[in-house]
């Protein structure tokens, strides 16, 4: 097998969201389709398991003041339970292709699922954020390789003429599972406890390994030995680790009144650099750099990461704002996020099958313009605002979300030869998950920046004993709270407001950043034929 188990789909995008079809590896030839039961069971197998590992991302985003209550941080330092595993992740993705030559795709495939079931274990019993983000870490390793060798194991079970269907299939499981996700994220949080979550994996992990290891053992692909970049590998773990530490850290260190953030950034800068260097030159580079000569290949994947870090950045702030100022539980922020999927999952079939008729850049034009009008809608939230005003942009944004990913991703992948494609996507997706980590780390930080401004600028008038303030006082106190009580009472009114307002900003600038990459997808190339959309996963 040459580079058909390269990953070629997409990694574990950590958050509550459809996972973009992107160039299946291809399947490997050797062995004849699965029928009857078999291909039942392997299909049930390998949707089982790409389905544990997009819920395991969603589940978690409604559970972050949970876990940083009971871990006794900041909600702010809990999100490093989503950044780290999504890193992680990122860094994993582009050596699944050389694993699965190492190993074979059946073999790796079952070692990752059994090892996330472990990995998931062990999240559930951390007794500190330090313990729980070093085994997210470990998770998102881990986990790399599932679900694009899911894509190959399961092309490999139908015929040919029926991939389109079994992409359907697959499909069907990355939609479905980000709307299950914050509901029963919710409820197991509010119902239980926040370590099961990650316990619910292993039953359904140890059931898709031992049916998958059944069914796909003697289905296994060649396997020999290929040399790997290790100082390009070394280079990008250090740089992606070095840049999403201070990331995650600089509010707390005071970012670079403080020396750990000043190194940190200079380690970033400087194995980036050299980062650059050596895999421009090596003769088997871990991420191929020279793709970004292509224009579509260039502007279409900045343009998807950057729309990502976006997205995902907003999906992480609004349930931690719900929970924190808005007095909502897990379960009723998990209902206010469900119905994300209600319209990708409607659309995305539509998508895939015209995203070869249409132009790719009029579609990803209008899921951006979608996405806009969302944050626009959220920019005007406030203390008063009720479940179903906050419902509705959701709704809405799912109907982006089908018109975002694949016309994305087929730019992106248009024009280049087969043989580039598995190298391309595993870049493309690479850069994707990298982003949404730091997207999620840059907003939550801006968030409380200016949450702290919002703070100053409506206790600028507030003197006590004068107008307003001398009467809620005097209201509190009569009721029988003591001053110190009263003031406590007052401040927390004022931050929930101040937040508030801090979130609008969020949600507005982002709404003006998505119209301005419009102009990005634009200077693309339009593919040439519907061909580039079925590389892209169109039959989806």
């Amino acid at each position: 097998m040459s580079t058909s188990a390269s990953p070629t789909a997409e990694g574990t995008a950590p958050a509550s969201q459809p996972q973009p079809p992107a160039a299946p590896p291809a399947p490997p030839a050797a062995h004849a389709p699965l029928h009857g039961t078999a291909l039942l069971l392997g299909t049930l197998s390998l949707s089982l398991a790409t389905f544990m590992n997009v819920l395991d991302s969603s589940i978690a985003n409604v559970s972050i003041p949970s876990i940083a209550g009971d871990l006794g941080v900041s909600p702010t330092q809990g999100t490093w339970v989503i950044t780290s595993f999504g890193v992680a992740n990122a860094i994993s993705v582009p050596l699944t292709g050389w694993l699965t030559q190492r190993f074979g795709a059946v073999r790796l495939f079952t070692m990752s699922v059994l090892l996330f079931v472990l990995t998931s274990w062990l999240c559930g019993f951390a007794s500190s954020l330090e313990m729980l983000v070093f085994f997210r870490v470990l998770q998102g390793l881990v986990a790399g390789p599932m679900i694009p060798l899911s894509q190959t194991l399961l092309l490999a079970s139908y015929p040919r003429a029926l991939a389109g269907t079994a992409l359907a299939l697959w499909g069907v499981t990355t939609l479905v599972a980000p709307v299950v996700g914050p509901l029963l994220g919710g409820w197991i949080t509010d119902n239980i406890s926040w370590p099961w979550i990650f316990y619910i994996n292993v039953p359904v992990g140890l059931l898709a390994g031992l049916l998958t290891w059944g069914i796909y053992r003697h289905r296994e692909t060649p396997v020999r030995k290929l040399p790997i970049d290790t100082v390009g590998l070394s280079l990008l773990v250090l740089w992606v680790g070095a840049l999403q530490l201070m990331l995650d850290k600089g509010k707390e260190l005071d970012w670079f009144a403080s020396a750990e953030i000043t190194i940190l950034a200079a380690v970033a800068v400087v194995a980036f650099a050299v980062f650059l260097v050596w895999e421009l030159t090596d003769k088997h580079p871990v991420v191929d750099l020279r793709l970004f000569a292509r224009r579509n290949f260039a502007f279409g994947a900045m343009a998807l990461s950057v729309a990502y870090a976006l997205f995902f950045g907003n999906v992480v702030l609004l349930p931690l704002w719900l929970q924190q100022w808005m007095g909502y539980t897990a379960t009723s922020a998990g209902m206010a996020l469900a119905p994300v999927g209600v319209f990708a999952i409607l659309l995305t079939p539509l998508v895939g099958r015209k995203v070869g008729q249409w132009d790719p850049r009029r579609m990803a034009t209008g899921a951006f313009v979608v996405f806009s009008l969302v944050l626009w809608l959220r920019s005007h939230f406030t203390v008063q605002t009720d479940f179903i005003h906050i419902l509705i942009p959701t709704l809405i944004q799912g109907a982006a979300m089908a018109f975002f990913f694949i016309p994305l991703t087929t730019i992106t992948l248009a024009g280049l030869p087969p043989e580039r494609i598995p190298s391309a996507a595993g870049l493309s997706n690479f850069t994707r998950i990298t982003a949404g980590a730091m997207g999620t780390s840059i907003s939550t930080t801006l968030w409380d920046s200016r949450a702290a401004m919002h703070h100053a600028h409506l206790t600028e008038g507030l003197v006590q004993g004068q107008g307003a303030f001398a009467a809620a006082l005097d209201q509190l106190t009569t009721s029988g709270l003591s001053q110190a009580q009263a003031l406590a009472q007052i401040n927390r009114m004022i931050d929930q407001q101040a937040y508030t307002r801090a979130a609008d900003d969020i949600f507005l600038g982002s709404a003006a950043i998505f119209l301005l990459l419009i102009g990005m997808i634009w200077f693309t190339q339009r593919p040439a034929s519907a061909g580039a959309a079925a590389d892209a996963g169109g039959a989806h």
